[in-house]
C-alpha cells in the first residue's frame, strides 16, 4: 500500500540570505523544498510512502511540487463536489492558512505592553 505523505511545518521567508548573496526570486522556496526532500525522502521510501514536499514562502509563493499537489487535490474536489465554490477553492484555502500562520508568528513577536 502506497500512502502519500506531505509535511507542512513552516514556510520560509523569501528574504533569507539576502545579505549574503544576490537576491534570486524563488531561491528560498527551492532551498526549503530541497531540504525537506533531503530530510524526509529516505524514511518515506523505506516505509513505502510517496513524499511530496510542501514548501512555500511567507509572501505566498508555492514550490512547483506543492503547486502540482494542490492541482491534483483541486481536481478531486471538483470531480466530487456538486457545488464548487470556484476553480481555486483549494489554493485560496491554503493561502488563507499561510496568511493566518504568518500573522500568528508576527503577533507572537510583538513586544509585551507593560503598564
Amino acid at each position: 500500500m502506497v500512502v502519500a505523505w506531505w509535511r507542512w511545518r513552516w514556510g520560509v521567508s523569501p528574504l533569507v540570505g539576502l545579505r549574503d548573496h544576490r537576491f534570486v526570486e524563488g531561491q528560498a522556496i527551492t532551498k526549503a523544498e530541497a531540504d525537506k526532500v533531503a530530510k524526509h525522502e529516505k524514511a518515506c521510501i523505506e516505509n513505502q510512502h510517496v513524499f511530496v514536499p510542501f514548501a512555500f514562502d511567507t509572501f505566498g509563493a508555492l514550490a512547483p511540487d506543492a503547486v502540482r499537489f494542490l492541482k491534483r487535490v483541486q481536481q478531486v474536489v471538483n470531480s466530487n463536489t456538486a457545488h464548487v465554490k470556484g476553480q481555486n477553492f483549494v489554493f485560496s484555502r491554503v493561502g488563507f492558512a499561510i496568511q493566518k500562520g504568518v500573522a500568528a508568528q508576527l503577533v507572537a513577536r510583538l513586544p509585551a505592553i507593560s503598564l
